[in-house]
């Protein structure tokens, strides 16, 4: 177990609207075995009694620090907002309608504290609907160290990883350099609204930076799937598949990774009905070189 003398860690809970749900968020996070927490809340002048109820939860627990913004200034400025008062050496993102096991933090820390060249860790997660929970982003059957090549192509060609920084632990530092308010593209997409493509490239810029990252198996976190939650909404793939493009374009100089990624958009655009084609129609691809490449690349990468 790590002693209470270990690092601060930064619990960070944007909200809004939350009045339903939120203790149970709360709760979550001020009951870790980790003892040496901070956690950060701040309300986005929710219209409900969400700002009450945080603030007399507060009184009660003198590790919580509550802050309002005077307007709404959207989703993923607030996340920033909650960055600018952490003061912990790593920082974890808790969602208002999310929660996390007790042992949430403490398990990430023991592989992240000691491992320098671990740039993340990130768990197994349970998604709630109703009565039902589904068990998503279980990879390997035993906690580990891998490669972060591994977790990127994950990112790039797969369907089930996790896309979301409600499951990870970071160096506070990493999240503050890769929170991108805004992401360049030639759509028009304002990402800041909606904070679909944010989230992920957090993961993502972080990963180019480490040689690995840590994988707990069991499932630590817990996501709610409900209306208005980025989980569950079917309108944000422009917006993820436009920010993993940005990732490739910039980031990435693996050929034959990126030749991976656009025939996997282009399958995918065949499969939503056009959906990508302003993200792919300049792209001169020979789909047949493309396709054998993809193939070759997995075969090689995974053994198969």
């Amino acid at each position: 177990m790590i002693v209470k003398t270990s690092p601060k860690v930064s619990i960070l809970i944007p909200t809004y609207n939350r009045e339903k749900i939120i203790l149970e968020t709360l709760n979550s996070a001020v009951n870790q075995t980790y003892k040496n927490i901070e956690v950060i809340v701040v309300d986005n002048k929710s219209t409900d009694n969400s700002y009450k109820i945080i603030k007399d939860f507060a009184k009660s627990h003198p590790n919580v620090k509550v802050y309002q913004n005077d307007t709404n200034i959207g989703p993923v400025r607030n996340w920033r907002r909650c960055m600018d008062y952490a003061t912990g050496e790593y920082a974890k993102i808790l969602w208002s309608d999310d929660w996390i096991d007790k042992t949430f933090v403490e398990k990430c820390m023991e592989i992240l504290l000691p491992n320098k060249d671990v740039g993340f860790v990130f768990t197994v997660t349970l998604i709630h609907s109703g009565d039902e929970a589904k068990i998503v982003y279980r990879f390997y059957e035993e906690n580990g160290i891998y490669n972060t090549d591994i977790f990127i192509r994950w990112c790039l060609c797969t369907g089930h990883f996790p896309l979301s920084p409600g499951n990870f632990l970071f160096r506070r530092r990493d999240v503050e350099d890769n929170l991108l308010i805004e992401i360049p593209n030639d759509l028009g997409l304002v990402f800041e609204k909606n904070g679909a493509g944010n989230d992920m490239l957090i993961s993502l810029l972080t990963a180019i930076r480490y040689p690995y990252f840590g994988y707990i198996s069991e499932p630590l976190a817990h996501f709610r799937a409900h209306e208005g939650s980025i989980s569950c909404s079917n309108d944000i793939r422009l917006y993820r598949m436009a920010s993993k493009k940005y990732f490739v374009d910039n980031f990435i100089n693996d050929r034959a990774a990126i030749k991976a990624f656009y025939w996997k958009m282009w399958l995918a655009n065949l499969k939503h009905r056009g959906k990508y084609n302003q993200l792919i129609k300049k792209e001169e691809i020979d789909m047949v070189i493309a396709f054998k490449e993809f193939i070759n690349y997995f075969r090689k990468k995974f053994k198969i």
